[in-house]
């Protein structure tokens, strides 16, 4: 085993993200939010004295863009430790890059699931973390005829197959599926929502992401469409995406996450007070953005405790290892790489803000392979 690289200004650690991807404005909350976690390691020590050196590159918006980056800390800027990316196609990308160089990533983003890598740690939501939860609030409140919009890539592909399972539970339908390009017109979004007025169903599902976010929602809110009735609801919007919409836009849909800016904790205000003070005032903080400061101090504190610094002992140790995260304490778990987390149901306010209206009472195993995971649905409501 070959103890982590180290060089002259610490352990070099590899930050990707983009800053020209169609989800460059939440990547960007992840990077700053990562620089934040690393400033307050290194303030506090660093990992036994020795400081963490955050290395970057200038990254493209394709997947193969953050292959080459990966491929070019490992080998040129001695990495072993990446933190990152954000969309599920360039973590595909990245994975096969950090299994051959031996390295190991930490990914910050919910996701699909069903995927396991020895050599990763997986801190955004599972679906049973995050699906689960938001069709059971769709179920109760608004119905379960479901139009799914989503961009064409492989998270919005297995996310609906997740969610197409867990709305048939209900004995509800799923009234179309339409996928369109990433980085899709204006118009394209106009005549999905045409279809949505000629279809009327009770929600409408959107795995669409960054850019093609706000074209949909901007679409939803010129249209006849009442959100009171028919929400838009989604795992991928976020608080930077609603702050790129008008505020017609934005009111009244939902979404899922572990954590929302808006968490009325100690814990998490601090987060927020601290993230805004270095980077600037009233700037949106994600659950993404939180995931990514958890995760590189969950990696801290495992390197810590590590008697002999190798990736090998890192995987070994950070099985159970726990931090107070904002959104609540979090611990990896020991047999999926995955983590524990609080799942959340918020709803946009007139003020473009989050208001949770859900939240779990404790952390929340994480299952990525779905197994027998059925939602809770008040038939008798709905009778």
């Amino acid at each position: 085993m070959k103890p982590l690289a180290k060089t002259s200004e610490g352990y070099p650690v590899g930050l990707l993200f983009s800053k020209t991807s169609l989800t460059a404005t939440v990547e960007m909350t992840q990077y700053q939010a990562s620089l934040l976690a690393i400033e307050e390691i290194n303030a506090s020590g660093g990992i036994n004295g020795i400081p963490l050196k955050p290395v970057e590159q200038d990254i493209g918006p394709l997947p193969a863009d953050y292959k080459i980056a990966a491929q070019h800390l490992c080998d040129n800027e001695h990495v072993q430790i990446l933190f990152g990316p954000h969309m599920s196609n360039t973590r595909k990308a990245v994975l096969p890059v950090v299994e051959n160089k031996n390295a190991l990533l930490f990914y910050p983003t919910m996701y699909e699931g069903f995927e396991f890598s020895t050599n990763c740690f997986y801190t955004g939501a599972a679906p049973n973390q995050s699906s689960v939860q938001l069709a059971s609030h769709v179920v109760n409140n608004y119905g379960n005829r479901i139009l799914f919009v989503g961009s064409n890539y492989i998270f919005a592909h297995e996310s609906n197959r997740i969610m197409r399972d867990l709305f048939t539970q209900t004995g509800g339908a799923i009234v179309d599926e339409v996928y369109l390009d990433l980085d899709s017109s204006d118009d394209a979004f106009e005549d999905v929502i045409k279809r949505a007025v000629a279809l009327m169903p009770d929600a409408i599902y959107s795995t669409a992401v960054g850019k093609d976010t706000i074209r949909l929602y901007e679409a939803f809110g010129r249209s006849s469409l009442l959100r009171h009735a028919m929400p838009i609801v989604s795992l991928a919007t976020n608080e930077a995406d609603i702050a790129l919409m008008s505020s017609d836009a934005a009111e009244g849909h939902i979404s899922a996450a572990p954590y929302f800016e808006t968490l009325d904790t100690e814990q998490s205000r601090r987060f927020v007070t601290r993230y805004r003070d270095r980077f600037g005032e009233n700037l949106p903080v994600t659950a993404g953005a939180e995931s990514a400061y958890f995760q590189v101090h969950l990696f801290a504190q495992a390197a810590r405790k590590a008697e002999e610094l190798t990736v090998e002992t890192l995987i070994n140790g950070l099985g159970g290892t726990s931090f107070e995260a904002p959104q609540g304490r979090v611990q990896i778990d020991e047999d999926s790489h995955h983590t524990y987390l609080w799942p959340r149901i918020a709803r946009v306010n007139s003020a473009s803000r989050f208001e949770i209206l859900e939240q779990e009472q404790h952390a929340v195993r994480p299952f990525p392979y779905m197994i027998q995971h059925n939602i809770e649905y008040d038939a008798a409501q709905k009778a």
